[in-house]
C-alpha cells in the first residue's frame, strides 16, 4: 500500500488536498461611470446558469464503501456515474459544493464538436492518423450529448442551430477559411459563409465572414448538468455534496478522507479539470485558466427584432481569443472569453476579474451597438484547464493503476467532457472505447513555476495585443 503527501510541494507519505476554499468577492472598483459600477456589482460566486438545489444532498459522515468512488459532479462525473451505475456497479460521488458549481455551471453552454480546435498544437506530436480519430472523438460527442437529452428526458433548452467561427475584419478572414479547410481534412463538416451569406442567415452586421458548422447548437449548461444530477439520483448513485476531498491512500483499495467521513472503494476517478492539480495530481501536465461572462437584462421585443439572428447560432469570433456571443432562450445576451488569465500557481481562487467584466462589456458594445445601453443583470468567472497541446488529459496513475482521470478540455468541456466520463466508465468495467483510446497519449509537460507563470503572462499578453490590434482597426473603420 502506498501512502503519498503533498504539502506546499514537498513530498511525503498520502496524498492530502489542500482546501479550495470559496474567497469572498471585494466590492466592485470604480466603473467609468456610475451604469457601469452598477453592473460590475452583479458579481455571482457562482456560475450565472445555476442555483444551489433545493434537494442539496447531504455531506457524507461516517465510513462508506463501493464500487467506484467518483470526486467532482459535472459533466465528466455524472456522466460516468450514469454508465456505471448502468452496468451494476455501485457508485459514490463526492462534491465539494453541489453538483454544476464549477466550470459546468459557468461555461457559455456551446455544445460544439471539432470547430475551432487548435489543430496545429497536436497535429506534429500525435501524427496525422491519431488526430484524425482525436477530431471523430469530438464530433462524435455531440449526438452523444444529443441522445443522452433525449435518455434521460432533460430540458435544457437546447437549440441545435450550428455554431460559427466568424471574423471581424478582413484581415482575419485568411485564418477563417484555413479553419474551413483544415476542418474539412480532419473529417469536420463546415462550409465557409461570405458576408452576403451571413446577412441572408441574419447574423448581425459586426460578424463579416464565418466559418460553419451544423453540427451541434447552444443550450442552458445549467439545466443540463441537474439534468444529469436527477438522472444519476434516481439510478441510485449516491452523491455527497458540500463534501471535499481531503486525502486519500492508494492501494488495491482505496480509501478517501472526507471531513466528516471516508469513503472506500477499488476504483477511484478524479473528474475535477482545472481543480485536479491541486489534488496533488497533473500539477506539470494542465494549467487552469480563467474565463469571465456577462449576461444582460433580457432584451426587449423590440431589440430582438432589430437584431435579427433568427437561429441564435452560437458564434465566437476568429480572435486568438475568442469571443463568444449568443442569445439564450431567456432572450438575454451573453458575452464570454474575451481574455484568459493564468493565476500564479495554478491556483483556483473564486474571485471577480473587474478588468474582464469591462473588456466584455466593450466586445458587447463593438459588435452590437445599438445595443450599448442594455443593462447586465450578472457577470462570473470560472476555470477551464489547458494542456499543451490543447488536447484532453485522460489516463490511469497510482500503485495499482486504480485511479482514473480527467482534465484539459481546453474550452471545449460540454460534449467532450460528457463523453469523455462515459468512456472512461466504460474502461473501468473491462472494455475501452477505440476513441479513448485515440484519445489517451503522452501530454506535454509544463514548465516549473515561476517560468510557467512568465511564459504565460507573456503569451497571453501577446494574444490581448494582437486582438486589441484588430479591435481598433474595426472601430477606426466604423467611426
Amino acid at each position: 500500500m502506498t501512502r503519498r503527501m503533498f504539502v506546499k510541494g514537498a513530498a511525503a507519505t498520502a496524498v492530502v488536498v489542500p482546501a479550495i476554499a470559496a474567497m469572498q468577492s471585494p466590492g466592485a472598483e470604480p466603473g467609468e461611470n456610475a451604469k457601469e459600477t452598477a453592473d460590475l456589482e452583479k458579481y455571482r460566486a457562482l456560475g450565472g446558469w445555476v442555483e444551489k438545489p433545493d434537494d442539496l444532498q447531504p455531506a457524507l459522515e461516517g465510513d462508506v464503501s463501493s464500487d467506484v468512488v467518483i470526486v467532482g459532479a459535472g459533466f465528466a462525473g455524472l456522466s460516468a456515474a450514469l454508465e456505471l451505475a448502468r452496468q451494476g456497479a455501485k457508485v459514490i460521488v463526492l462534491e465539494r459544493e453541489f453538483a454544476g458549481f464549477g466550470a459546468s455551471g459557468r461555461n457559455a453552454g456551446y455544445l460544439g464538436g471539432g470547430i475551432a480546435l487548435e489543430y496545429d498544437l497536436f497535429l506534429k506530436d500525435v501524427g496525422k492518423a491519431r488526430a484524425k480519430e482525436i477530431v471523430r472523438y469530438y464530433e462524435d460527442a455531440v449526438p452523444f450529448v444529443e441522445g443522452k437529452l433525449k435518455e434521460h428526458g432533460i430540458d435544457c433548452d437546447y437549440n441545435p442551430s450550428g455554431l460559427i467561427r466568424a471574423g471581424i475584419h478582413p484581415s482575419q478572414e485568411e485564418k477563417v477559411r484555413e479553419g474551413v479547410r483544415a476542418s474539412a481534412e480532419f473529417g469536420v463538416q463546415s462550409v465557409f459563409l461570405d458576408e452576403a451569406q451571413m446577412r441572408a442567415r441574419g447574423i448581425p452586421p459586426a460578424f463579416l465572414f464565418g466559418e460553419y458548422t451544423p453540427r451541434g447548437g447552444t443550450l442552458h449548461p445549467g439545466k443540463y448538468v441537474m439534468g444529469l444530477r436527477r438522472a444519476a439520483l434516481r439510478a441510485g448513485v449516491k452523491i455527497y455534496e458540500n463534501t471535499p476531498l481531503l486525502s486519500y491512500i492508494e492501494g488495491p483499495v482505496i480509501q478517501v478522507k472526507t471531513p466528516r467521513g471516508s469513503a472506500s472503494a477499488p476504483v477511484l476517478m478524479l473528474a475535477t479539470n482545472a481543480y485536479t492539480p491541486q489534488l496533488g495530481l497533473l500539477a506539470d501536465k494542465v494549467v487552469p485558466l480563467r474565463v469571465s461572462a456577462i449576461e444582460t437584462e433580457p432584451l426587449s421585443p423590440a431589440q430582438l427584432k432589430s437584431l435579427g439572428w433568427a437561429r441564435r447560432e452560437g458564434v465566437m469570433t476568429a480572435h486568438w481569443v475568442m469571443e463568444s456571443h449568443r442569445v439564450t432562450a431567456q432572450n438575454t445576451l451573453l458575452v464570454t472569453t474575451k481574455r484568459l488569465r493564468y493565476p500564479y500557481g495554478s491556483k483556483t481562487p473564486n474571485v471577480p476579474d473587474y478588468d474582464q467584466y469591462r473588456e466584455l462589456r466593450t466586445a458587447m458594445r463593438d459588435r452590437f451597438p445599438t445595443l450599448k445601453d442594455l443593462a447586465v443583470r450578472a457577470c462570473w468567472s470560472g476555470y477551464i484547464s489547458f494542456a499543451n497541446d490543447a488536447l484532453p488529459v485522460v489516463g490511469t496513475t497510482g500503485s495499482n493503476q486504480n485511479i482514473f482521470y480527467s482534465a484539459g478540455c481546453s474550452g471545449h468541456g460540454v460534449a467532450a467532457q460528457s463523453m469523455v466520463g462515459h468512456m472512461i466508465a466504460q474502461r473501468i468495467r473491462g472494455t475501452e472505447p477505440p476513441l479513448l483510446a485515440a484519445v489517451r497519449h503522452e501530454t506535454p509537460s509544463t514548465l516549473p513555476e515561476p517560468f510557467r507563470w512568465c511564459v504565460l503572462k507573456g503569451a497571453l499578453g501577446g494574444a490581448a495585443a494582437m486582438d486589441d490590434w484588430v479591435n481598433r482597426k474595426v472601430r477606426d473603420a466604423s467611426a
